[in-house]
């Protein structure tokens, strides 16, 4: 906050300083309207009453920056919110996507993540919780590789398994690898849980999965998105690993229609 504070009251003199002579001018206007205003004051004498005014109350820059955060915060939201209504098909009914929970649920939980994200490896925990916990909750899973060549391979196997009917058994136990990922790594773990290796590999050379990624990917950019994982709840866009309360009031809000 104190880092702001200097620039903040550069830009406030100018505005306060006209609203300092507009006030003064009134004033003296008012006092005898019939006689013209003899009270004028210049520049550096407004803005010494407006410098000493700050000095005495400080905390006026403190409301007028908490102000200005919540303004920026709300046009934000805003535009989220249109950006995400404009996008609704694209977030929650791509062919392509991976779904998990009631297919038919009245609310979708959408998840931006990256296998080697460890914040998305705890996000794990409370989506799982709220799939076991509201049977009216579809999660659409959205691969968001942006931590190197291994999460791409990763995210394009786990299309791959798509195919394969086995989705959500190997995100759970990509998400669930304590250590880094590697290519070789990716391929054991699909192994582990008996997927069709040969198979898989064929279908990662899908050009669509890498259309996907790359669509997927742009949609992150226009939702302003920088990072994994970020959540679509409804109209809401909510960034960061959140726990399963967090998500239910998110939940309770969309359906509530707020």
């Amino acid at each position: 906050m104190q880092s702001f504070a200097k620039p903040m009251q550069i830009r406030m003199l100018p505005a306060l300083a006209a609203l300092v002579a507009v006030a003064t001018s009134m004033s003296a206007g008012l006092a005898n309207p019939l006689q013209p205003t003899s009270l004028t004051l210049d520049r550096n004498q407004i803005e010494r009453i407006v410098r000493e005014y700050l000095l005495e109350y400080p905390e006026v820059i403190e409301e007028a920056m908490i102000g200005l955060r919540e303004k920026r915060e709300l046009e934000e939201q805003e535009r989220q919110r249109a950006v995400i209504a404009a996008h609704t098909k694209a977030l929650q009914d791509h062919p392509l996507s991976p779904v998990s929970g009631n297919v038919d649920g009245d609310i979708a939980v959408v998840e931006f993540f990256d296998y080697q994200c460890p914040y998305c490896k705890r996000a794990l925990g409370p989506v799982t919780e709220l799939l076991e916990t509201d049977s009216q909750v579809r999660v659409v899973w959205k691969e968001y590789p942006i931590l190197g060549p291994d999460s791409r391979f990763a995210a394009r196997a786990a299309m791959a398994a798509e195919r394969q009917g086995h989705y959500h058994e190997f995100h759970v136990a990509l998400m669930s690898e304590s250590n880094r990922l590697s290519e070789e790594r990716t391929i054991e773990i699909a192994t582990d849980i008996g997927l069709d290796i040969d198979k898989l590999r064929e279908d990662m050379e899908d050009p669509a999965i890498e259309s996907y990624l790359d669509e997927t990917a742009q949609l992150a950019n226009v939702l302003g998105i920088r990072g994994t994982p970020a959540f679509v709840i409804g109209d809401i866009l909510v960034p960061g690993a959140v726990d399963t309360e967090r998500m239910r009031e998110v939940i309770a809000q969309v359906r509530a229609g707020r």
